[in-house]
């Protein structure tokens, strides 16, 4: 009894380590187990509950597996047709300069029906941050072979492995946007260490403090993984993933401002 009350006596808020994001809801997430869509979720929720921003913030969900996220994080949101978030975001952005507008969108969406929207949207540098979840695959529709489907990668159109003679080449979007002068902050990361974890939310909160600065587009790719589409457990997934999926993905920068001016953001918070 006496040990029941002193565990009481020292949970208080200012001695927790780690607490549950307040505008992050409680219904249960419908993601496969092992899948880096909910970290990131987590992140994301992180990120607008301490910069402030719960109220000014509008998500554009599209369909896919992100489609449900308006049920997980306590903020404004929009759905959008299969590929066109980018097109959306510009709109709302433009009507409501003053909101911090994002969109969550997988690489089928994003990179395949998606691709126009996303290219002009980062080329013409719409004050919008778009964030991009790799995991070389349709998860939700069946796990068919996507643009970013690398070579050798088994799906279910390509069974016997990705042929970049019959199948084309992957499409390494993030590399191509990097390209475009609209484009402010461009970066690849992952969710599935905590050191990655960790990293993925400072290059978030970066992308997030950047759109207050005007400057283009900012665009954070995260390279998942794909348990249930790639028909491994989710140790396995992470170790193929790390194998096979990094190699032809590199994680990091790929446009930092702060590289160019050598001046970090003052706002910066340590994650």
């Amino acid at each position: 009894m006496k040990e029941a009350t002193g565990i009481k006596e020292i949970i208080k808020p200012e001695n927790l380590a780690y607490r549950k994001s307040r505008i992050l809801t409680d219904a249960i997430m419908h993601y496969c187990p092992g899948c880096g869509h909910s970290t990131t979720h987590r992140i994301l929720a992180e990120i607008i509950e301490e910069e402030g921003l719960q109220q000014d913030a509008i998500g554009v969900s599209p369909v896919g597996c992100s489609v449900f996220l308006y049920h997980y994080i306590d903020i404004d949101w929009q759905e959008a047709a299969h590929g066109r978030a980018p097109a959306v975001a510009t709109a709302i952005k433009r009507l409501m300069p003053e909101k911090f507008v994002f969109t969550y969108q997988g690489d089928g969406d994003l990179a395949a029906i998606g691709t126009a929207e996303t290219i002009h949207a980062c080329n013409r540098g719409e004050n919008i941050l778009i964030i991009f979840i790799n995991n070389g695959i349709y998860g939700m529709t069946g796990g068919q072979m996507a643009p970013t489907t690398i070579p050798g990668m088994k799906s279910s159109t390509s069974p016997f492995g990705r042929d970049v003679k019959t199948m084309g080449n992957p499409l390494k979007i993030t590399d191509l946007v990097a390209t475009l002068p609209g484009t402010y902050y461009v970066t690849r990361q992952s969710v599935h260490t905590p050191a990655n974890a960790r990293k993925a939310k400072r290059a978030i909160r970066k992308a997030v403090q950047y759109q207050k600065l005007n400057k283009g587009t900012c665009f954070v790719e995260i390279v998942s993984n794909c348990p249930s589409g790639w028909k491994m457990t989710p140790v396995q997934a992470n170790k193929w993933m790390e194998e096979n999926m990094f190699p032809f993905y590199p994680l990091g920068d790929f446009k930092n401002p702060e590289e160019q001016s050598g001046q970090p953001l003052k706002s910066e918070k340590n994650d």
